[in-house]
């Protein structure tokens, strides 16, 4: 969502205490996760996180198409009967499994998308929903340029600096890049306010408990707001009710997508919110939100095969239940949707268990053969 703080938070942290740690020490290692992160052939995850291979992942389609699992629902993912907004076909079967290995290798070359910032850059057939990390990954190279031309001014400077960068970005209408800087930003205001520092005993009297319990119905509170504008809709935000008049607010120069322009503010927010807020602190170090952070990789790279290979199937049998016509079709998606919803995490947690696990393993390993000790 904003992919910036947890990435800069280590760098700001040794930028802030003027330690000798980054320069010669931690941005070969940054710079090895970020290379690691996205775009090997082996995609091999980081210290950081349980980060799956896309690699890996289409290889798995590549084996479902050469098996005709794709075969079974290809006609229903292109019926407009069924997907009214946004139809997303089938990947092409081949006429030999050696056309299409070697199709899938150049497709991965053009996943390592680096090089500009045109529309649909490193897009995979094999999987269309793996379009963000070339996104990702070049955002993240310009903010490593970022963190490294700012490193050794002083705090007020670098934030005066970032903010600047900031705008320009946004007058150049990069969504994408905007979020990044955000998140920059956020991590060095919670480092500023000392939110990861070690909790210390505190005088009760510091703060009466009326303003603390104010402050924090102001947090939740915009926190929900944050929710609220992440929920701006994709498309007819003109005309849709509680979003006409936000619609009416985005610059006519905005040259993004439209529904990015809110989206983007309300996650910003949303964090925001989140880093000052007990509750939804709580909340998001729950089991479940726990245990579905360390899966979510796994659902954005699982959700697509598994949606198009079995969901498909239980979506065709719920329109076949309930219908198409009005607030059938709604009642069918939602009755799919109890049955696709299990099977993505299912998917999910298997991949993860098979894949991302003993690959963080080996990247642990990889990575001490390959960056020289301090």
């Amino acid at each position: 969502m904003v992919p910036g703080p947890g990435r800069c938070l280590r760098l700001l942290c040794h930028f802030r205490l003027r330690l000798e740690l980054p320069t010669h020490q931690a941005y070969p290692e940054w710079t090895m996760e970020r290379i690691f992160q996205h775009h090997q052939l082996a995609n091999l995850p980081t210290f950081d996180s349980p980060v799956s291979s896309p690699a890996i992942s289409t290889l798995m389609v590549i084996l479902f198409l050469r098996l005709g699992l794709f075969e079974y629902t290809r006609q229903f993912a292109t019926d407009r009967k069924f997907h009214k907004n946004i139809m997303e076909p089938h990947p092409w079967r081949m006429e030999t499994t050696r056309e299409q290995l070697s199709d899938w290798a150049a497709q991965m070359f053009k996943f390592v998308h680096v090089w500009d910032w045109g529309g649909g850059g490193g897009r995979v057939a094999y999987d269309v929903h793996l379009w963000t990390i070339p996104i990702e990954y070049r955002c993240s190279l310009y903010l490593f340029l970022v963190i490294v031309g700012t490193a050794r001014l002083q705090t007020r400077m670098r934030l005066l600096s970032v903010f600047g960068i900031f705008v320009f970005t946004y007058w150049n209408s990069r969504w994408d890049f905007l979020l990044f800087l955000a998140g920059m930003l956020l991590a060095e205001n919670d480092l500023i306010r000392g939110a990861h520092d070690p909790v210390l005993p505190k005088d009760e009297n510091d703060k009466s408990t009326t303003r603390k319990c104010t402050t924090s119905w102001f947090w939740d509170a915009l926190a929900l707001l944050g929710l609220y504008l992440l929920g701006q809709p994709d498309g007819r935000g003109e005309i849709t009710p509680g979003w006409i008049y936000l619609t009416s607010l985005i610059p006519t120069w905005w040259g993004a997508e439209p529904f990015r322009y809110w989206q983007g503010i309300g996650a910003v927010v949303f964090i925001y919110a989140v880093a000052h807020s007990a509750f939804w602190q709580r909340f998001f170090n729950s089991g479940v939100v726990q245990y579905f952070g360390k899966i979510s990789y796994a659902i954005y790279l699982m959700h697509g095969p598994a949606m198009h290979i079995v969901g498909y199937h239980f979506e065709n049998w719920a329109y076949s239940v309930t219908g198409l016509e009005g607030y059938q079709y709604n009642a069918g998606f939602f009755l799919g949707a109890c049955f696709c919803i299990p099977t993505v995490i299912w998917w999910a947690d298997i991949f993860w268990r098979a894949v991302d696990i003993p690959t963080v393993k080996f990247a642990k390993w990889f990575e001490s053969k390959c960056v020289v000790k301090a």
